[in-house]
């Protein structure tokens, strides 16, 4: 029994690995092809990461919003619905953040500071809530619906930001009472923006597997995802938790862009588009193959080629866009882990063919 768990979970990680090399791969015949040292180039992006204070601490920050929009993801894929309106639903949670934060900037912090947590993670949470609704009881196009959501709320936000809550193309900063930051760790590495964040997300990895392995919530919500047909036939309302699951998905969207309001930024400012964050979170709830830990690894693995890439340039002599080709094909392989999955199946079964002959 202890040999079958072990080959199952040899079997879950061996996708997200060998679609992490393949990328890497990819990226180095690249960067052969124009000319360029792809060793140089990841000893740049890597070593000097990992080897400074402030740069863990900004890839720990990085990870932070994308282990939540990570989670955000998941929560609604394993409900069976594709929630692409990540994006929006941070920007709702960032939006009120700092509204609340700079109308109310004499409430003490330790009323401030989870009022607005609270706020900003429901603001996200209803914002999505529009598209469950809408997909649970008029069968909507989930994708669609979430799509023109991101933009509605883009374009609303950068209005405000102009016309009420800012002076020209950003708003004021919140004020000490409001901020996620903490002294001690921002000194601790460095100076870095990482923030009380860090710890609000590792607790959300852990109620996250909590919640879906061990309740009826997380089973009903699996069940819906798996089989919406048979879980009806076994007396679970599939549009309850259809609504639900979006409804969370939304809220720890929402809290991530609550993290990067009062605990990245500050204030907010005018987008040109939509957050990075929100389509990365898909990536990593991908390539965290939809568990927490695996999204919160993946999340870091995101952190430092994002950061990484800022010495390529510099360091190697390699555009920092290469940096975003290797995330690119990584996602690639994820999206494509079918194939990679046929491949394994292929080796496991000719071995099985071939030990079973010897005998």
């Amino acid at each position: 029994m202890n040999q079958s768990k072990s080959s199952r979970f040899i079997d879950k990680i061996s996708v997200p690995i060998i679609s992490i090399l393949c990328g890497f791969l990819l990226g180095a015949i690249i960067m052969l092809f124009f000319g360029y040292n792809p060793i140089t180039a990841y000893n740049a992006m890597i070593v000097p990461v990992v080897s400074n204070p402030y740069f863990i601490g900004e890839v720990l920050r990085q990870a932070t919003v994308l282990t939540l929009t990570g989670l955000a993801f998941n929560i609604a894929y394993q409900s069976g619905f594709f929630n692409i309106g990540l994006s929006g639903q941070l920007v709702a949670g960032w939006l009120t953040s700092v509204a609340i934060g700079l109308a109310f900037p004499d409430i003490p912090r330790i009323i401030m500071v989870p009022l607005i947590l609270i706020l900003g993670t429901l603001a996200g949470a209803l914002y999505a809530s529009i598209a469950g609704v809408l997909r649970a009881y008029l069968g909507t196009n989930e994708v669609v619906v979430t799509i023109m959501l991101n933009y509605i709320m883009l374009y609303t936000t950068n209005y405000l930001i102009r016309e009420v809550l800012g002076t020209g193309n950003q708003t004021e900063k919140v004020g000490e009472n409001a901020s996620l930051a903490i002294a001690w760790l921002t000194t601790l590495t460095g100076g870095s923006r990482i923030n009380i964040g860090i710890f609000i997300a590792i607790a959300m990895v852990i109620l996250y597997g909590f919640v879906m392995k061990n309740t009826t919530t997380g089973f009903e919500l699996r069940s819906v995802g798996l089989n919406k047909d048979a879980a009806v036939y076994a007396g679970i309302n599939a549009e309850k938790n259809i609504v639900l699951a979006i409804f969370l998905s939304g809220a720890l969207a929402g809290l991530a862009g609550v993290i990067h309001g009062i605990g990245t930024f500050g204030n907010l400012y005018t987008l040109n588009s939509l957050p990075s964050e929100g389509f990365n979170g898909i990536a990593v709830g991908l390539l965290g193959m939809g568990t927490p830990v695996g999204t919160f690894l993946a999340s870091l693995l995101f952190g430092l080629l994002n950061i990484g890439a800022s010495f390529m340039p510099t360091r190697a002599g390699v555009p920092d866009e290469l940096a975003s080709v290797i995330t690119a094909a990584i996602i690639f392989f994820i999206g494509s882990s079918y194939i990679i999955r046929y491949g394994l199946d292929k080796i496991k079964n000719r071995k099985t063919k071939q030990a079973g002959g010897d005998k």
